[in-house]
């Protein structure tokens, strides 16, 4: 049974007619006071009373070794073997490894060398005695950089918290050595890290990187030291974090996938920590990884890989069951999301994802996009409408140009007036105003699908609201969609305003337009086709763009419904339907 199968049994509760979720302000991140703050606390680093901070006992041996939950790449940890890291299209001589010039080197492999995630990876193609002579070396050079030098990123607080995850985890990989000063170095480090994470954890970045350095301090309160008073510490802390971070669904409020991921991952080995401590894990921390699953198995496509919202892409179908069968946790995906924003319809062969909410304050989520009100669609393990998608965890994989191009309106399957972005992207990369408010109706009557919704992103501009409404029928054969335009407000034109309705289309999927120019048949390669009629505007057919899971661009078309609306507004209705 595949992950679509299992996931989609349950009818969901009814999200009742008009559910408001609400934008607030147009926020432009971090303030002026925060982000003095955080730069007061890091200059801290440097004074002698940080260095006192970090002094004590250090543990003469781990308490546990935890067993990590999810698998490594074995293709990865076999390079490393080799003499060469590789992460996202980037290699590094091990040899050569300096970890001084880390600041120079892409976000990506930066990240993967200082939180030591390639340890995973070292695990998953080598036994302890191939491997430990490896982790052992990389580990020796990470001391010489940075065991007495405080500062970003090695010290950066979400790194420690994920280093002290695999290091605890993968302890047999780098404490394998006989050199008593080294392990005494290793040791020690991790008993330093752990009090940087005491008094540093509350001043991570709001989100992911705060739960995860409260992570760092429950783990090494349960397998390094700290005992009673430490690990309720960072319960309370984490907690709070998680309370902070997401919505009552289990979503994270960045609403990205890719960071959704990351969490159930995150929480997977965490879990895996309490367990080998021999200690429950807290009920408001194991409803989170629940519900958190829950989540991210809403926004997953007929091939069992994500859809790609808010700057991710589908990343690999490995990585999302490897988290999802490491979480513990027997999920069924959120179908009707409230504050995670993502409306999940599904029959039979065919998913649709439907993002049905604001998107994200740039103090959630840095390079949030103006995609309310758009779709993606699949038929069994084939995509067939997309969103353009985006980098993911690489932002260096592609120019800046091209990344501020996929965050806009046009780069999602949904409908853009006078070509501007239903929230506007400023210069900085921060959102501005549109989309502060969506009305939502879910139902579900008779086994047909219908999802409508409502967003007031160009109303200020243009006078007019645009609403989606989106039926599947119980066969999951026919998606019918209508885009209605609709007056609103004080301000109206009184001249038409342009209109484009775009449909983003998998790569695999070839087109062709009918002879009366308002259809199309879609033909998948070894599959079946779907056809497409609209009515409402002119149907063409142009050059598109798709991101694949490693960051990689691919040519594509999409189908563009185009025409100009008049002030007081019309309708543009569509179909898919599959044929045979």
């Amino acid at each position: 049974m595949s992950l679509l199968e299992k996931i989609d049994s349950d009818p969901p509760e009814e999200i009742e007619s008009g559910k408001r979720l609400i934008r607030v302000g147009d926020d432009r991140g971090a303030s002026l006071s925060e982000r003095l703050a955080y730069q007061l606390h890091r200059l801290a680093w440097r004074t002698p009373f940080h260095s006192f901070r970090l002094r004590g006992r250090f543990p003469l041996k781990l308490l546990a070794v935890p067993k990590d939950p999810i698998a490594g790449d074995k293709a990865a940890g076999e390079a490393i073997l080799a003499g060469q890291l590789v992460r996202a299209g980037h290699k590094i001589s091990i040899e050569a490894l300096d970890f001084t010039a880390a600041a120079a080197m892409p976000r990506a492999m930066a990240d993967y060398l200082q939180s030591f995630a390639w340890l995973r990876d070292l695990a998953a193609a080598a036994t302890r005695e191939r491997g430990a002579r490896m982790g052992e070396k990389i580990t020796q050079k990470w001391l010489l950089a940075h065991f007495e030098h405080v500062s970003e990123p090695a010290w950066r607080a979400d790194l420690w918290g994920r280093r002290i995850l695999f290091w605890s985890a993968y302890a047999p990989y780098i404490l394998s050595s006989r050199d008593m000063v080294y392990r005494s170095a290793v040791l020690n480090t991790l008993a330093r890290g752990a009090r940087h994470l005491d008094k540093g954890a509350e001043k991570a970045p709001p989100g992911l990187a705060r739960i995860t350095a409260w992570s760092g301090v429950i783990t090494a309160a349960l397998v390094v030291q700290g005992g009673p008073a430490r690990l309720g510490k960072g319960e309370t802390g984490l907690i709070r974090a998680l309370g902070t971070a997401l919505h009552e669904d289990g979503g994270l409020v960045s609403r990205s996938p890719i960071e959704q991921l990351a969490l159930v991952e995150l929480l997977g080995q965490l879990r895996a920590v309490y367990y080998s401590a021999r200690r429950e894990m807290p009920e408001a921390i194991a409803e989170a990884l629940e519900d958190s699953v829950a989540a991210l198995l809403a926004v997953t496509l007929g091939d069992d890989c994500l859809s790609s919202w808010q700057g991710g892409n589908m990343v690999s179908r490995r990585r999302l069951e490897a988290a999802v069968e490491g979480s513990g946790v027997r999920a069924r995906a959120l179908r009707q999301a409230r504050g995670w924003g993502y409306q999940r319809l599904a029959a039979k062969n065919s998913v649709v994802v439907f993002d049905a909410a604001p998107p994200p304050s740039s103090r959630a989520l840095s390079g949030g996009c103006a995609s309310t009100l758009a779709f993606e669609l699949s038929d069994g393990p084939n995509r067939i409408v997309t969103n353009c998608g985006g980098v993911g965890e690489t932002p260096d994989a592609l120019s800046p140009a091209l990344i501020k191009g996929l965050r806009t309106t046009a780069a999602h399957s949904t409908l853009t007036l006078g070509d501007r972005n239903s929230t506007a992207i400023h210069e900085d990369g921060t959102l501005g105003k549109g989309v502060s408010q969506v009305e939502l109706g879910h139902d579900e009557t008779g086994g047909v699908i219908n999802v409508e919704a409502t967003h007031d992103g160009y109303v200020r501009r243009y006078g007019l609201l645009h609403q989606r409404q989106l039926t599947l029928s119980g066969d999951g054969l026919e998606l019918r969609g209508q885009d209605s335009l609709v007056p609103q407000g004080r301000r109206r034109r009184t001249e038409p305003v342009p209109f484009s309705v775009r449909f983003h289309l998998a790569p695999a999927v070839e087109v062709a337009a009918t002879a009366d120019g308002q259809g199309a048949l879609l033909r998948v390669r070894g599959s079946g086709a779907w056809q497409f009629r609209c009515r409402g505007g002119k149907l063409s057919i142009e050059d598109g763009l798709w991101i694949d899971g490693d960051a990689k661009p691919h040519a594509s078309q999409q189908l563009i419904i185009s025409g100009e609306t008049p002030p007081d507004g019309m309708t543009i209705a569509w179909l898919l339907r599959r044929a045979g």
